[in-house]
């Protein structure tokens, strides 16, 4: 849980730099790579990570305009990722310009549960590297390559001179 603005945005700025990353790396032909059939395309799980940013905001007092939950999911991956950088800095500007450390503790009652403000931002940061996980699958899966976030890639290990680990 979050008790800190300040470390709020120094994460969130973090992993909103990952994310456009991932985001940056898809094409539009990626975009109806899927596991199988019966599971959420790469362009689905993107498009979930976006709307619900300010799906779960709104339900903690922040209102962010230009997507909403039920939105179809793009066919260009250069809109998913606009839409992403639009709405992740909205909430981001809000928590910072409105927000105290003692907003933070507030409650709100969400999905049936009641959870303090600061949880709800761990909650939609984890969500968000959650599904980031599985999109760098299904990336891989389509072709494309990623950048590295909390390490090198398979491929990334070259830029340090290294070879990649022993699969």
């Amino acid at each position: 849980m979050y008790t800190s603005i300040k470390i709020f945005k120094a994460n969130f700025e973090s992993e909103m730099k990952f994310t456009s990353g991932i985001f940056g790396a898809l094409t539009d032909g990626s975009l109806n790579q899927a596991i199988n059939n019966d599971h959420r395309t790469l362009g689905r799980i993107a498009w979930h990570t976006v709307t619900t940013l300010p799906e779960m905001c709104e339900q903690i007092g922040i209102k962010c305009e230009g997507v909403a939950k039920d939105d179809p999911v793009p066919t260009n991956a250069a809109a998913i990722k606009d839409t992403y950088e639009k709405v992740a800095n909205c909430v981001l500007k809000h928590v910072v310009d409105n927000w105290k450390d003692e907003t933070l503790l507030e409650v709100d009652e969400l999905y049936g549960e009641k959870w303090e403000k600061g949880r709800t931002l761990m909650i939609m940061v984890s969500h968000e590297i959650h599904h980031r996980g599985q999109m760098t699958v299904l990336m891989r899966q389509a072709g494309l390559k990623f950048p590295d976030i909390y390490g090198p890639t398979k491929e990334g290990w070259a830029a340090y001179g290294a070879e990649p680990p022993a699969v």
